[in-house]
């Protein structure tokens, strides 16, 4: 049975941590939010907190923005 995670995450910018507290999940990264890489960041430190492989894991909402929605297949 495949079960979908879904968290609203927060970014921190120039902090390099992962903190989850239930549905709630705030990163913070070193990337700049230019071409994508930030997002990048953020998808490749969740999967590494959660064990996953990086392509489990898609922003919902908020790819442009500091507050995304994820799920984690």
């Amino acid at each position: 049975m495949l079960s979908i995670m879904r968290y609203s995450v927060s970014v921190k910018f120039h902090k390099d941590f992962v903190r989850v507290d239930g549905d709630q999940i705030v990163v913070g990264i070193q990337a700049k939010p230019e071409k994508g890489k930030a997002n990048e960041e953020v998808i490749k430190k969740i999967a590494r907190h959660f064990r996953v492989a990086p392509s489990r894991i898609s922003i919902c909402s908020g790819v442009r923005s500091p507050r995304k929605v994820i799920e984690i297949l």
